[in-house]
């Protein structure tokens, strides 16, 4: 019990999956989060081995957001999650809105381009194959508001209010390929939108947040949706265990309120992000102006004086 005489996940009662299934530990996860690790050491000691700097911010951020997905996915949540809306939100939501927001602060695809060595002369390596990607239609048309932000609200409605999800969280593998669609939609949509790494689309500052909160009312339609629910909605969720004592309309009640705070966390992260962003922009062009009004001497201002004073004459 924590101090306010609520109960802790520790203190949940013990139960059996009713599918026979320990699935704590999720193999592709933990597989693909370890090797992402891997790869971001190896970019990071490869850059500092030649004398390049990379920010430690940036690697705080992607080894924090890679913990995250191993949180929810590789740990007893995981379990949990199979069995308790609210648990399963937590899930979904960490994975789909919070992790790809700290992966891609990491600036991954960055680190790659400056890392990965250039391939011979007339032959593609690992670097020209990321650039083509990068460059492709496939990525333009993935990467586009238009695309993103329908299939950001469609993973929420077009999912879990269809027997689509009932049918996916009856398999291990259904469960898993859900989980990878949440973090692939969370990282399209954000890509753009925080833009660190490049991208097809480089929109301006005022359109990054318009995108940004284009997406977001939607994830709070859905939480209110599931908190005013009369019964339970999703039949997966309908049964829970009776050894977790919970009731299914207060958890998904739950779920639903879950639901609702995500749509607010990270939309204030990627703000502050942008803010942050569009003052760093303004002072590299502030600096930019001031070099090349030093190399030039100024003529920009002696010109527009110049004019100022030929008005000044035709007055008089």
């Amino acid at each position: 019990m924590d101090h306010s005489g609520h109960g802790t996940m520790s203190d949940l009662p013990p139960f059996t999956l009713e599918r026979g299934l320990a699935w704590s530990t999720d193999p592709f996860f933990l597989i693909a989060c370890l090797v992402g690790l891997g790869l971001y050491a190896w970019g990071v000691v490869r850059l500092r081995r030649r004398g390049d700097a990379w920010p430690v911010t940036r690697t705080v951020s992607y080894v924090v957001g890679v913990l995250t997905v191993l949180l929810v996915m590789c740990t007893g949540l995981n379990d949990y999650g199979m069995v308790m809306f609210s648990v399963h939100m937590v899930q979904h939501m960490v994975i789909s809105m919070l992790s790809p927001i700290l992966i891609l602060l990491g600036a991954p695809v960055t680190l790659a381009l400056r890392a990965l060595p250039p391939a011979a002369r007339g032959s593609k390596g690992p670097r020209e194959l990321l650039l083509a990607l990068l460059h492709s239609r496939y990525m333009r048309i993935v990467t586009h508001p238009a695309f993103t932000i329908p299939i950001f609200v469609a993973s929420l409605y077009a999912l879990y209010f269809t027997p689509l999800f009932d049918t996916l969280m009856g398999s291990k593998t259904g469960h898993t390929a859900m989980m990878v669609h949440f973090l692939a939609v969370g990282v399209v949509f954000f890509w753009p939108i925080i833009g660190v790494d490049p991208g097809p689309h480089r929109p301006g500052h005022l359109m990054r947040m318009l995108e940004l909160f284009a997406g977001m009312p939607f994830h709070a339609f859905f939480g209110i949706a599931l908190m005013m629910g009369s019964v339970p909605m999703v039949e997966t969720f309908k049964n829970p265990p009776a050894s977790l004592g919970i009731d299914a309309l207060s958890d998904q009640g739950a779920a639903g309120g879950i639901a609702w705070a995500f749509s607010e966390i990270p939309s204030v992260l990627v703000l502050i992000a942008l803010l942050f962003q569009w003052y760093r922009s303004e002072q590299r062009q502030a600096r930019r102006k001031d070099r090349a009004a030093d190399r030039d001497g100024d003529k920009e201002l002696e010109a527009y004086n110049a004019y100022l004073a030929s008005l000044n004459a035709r007055g008089n």
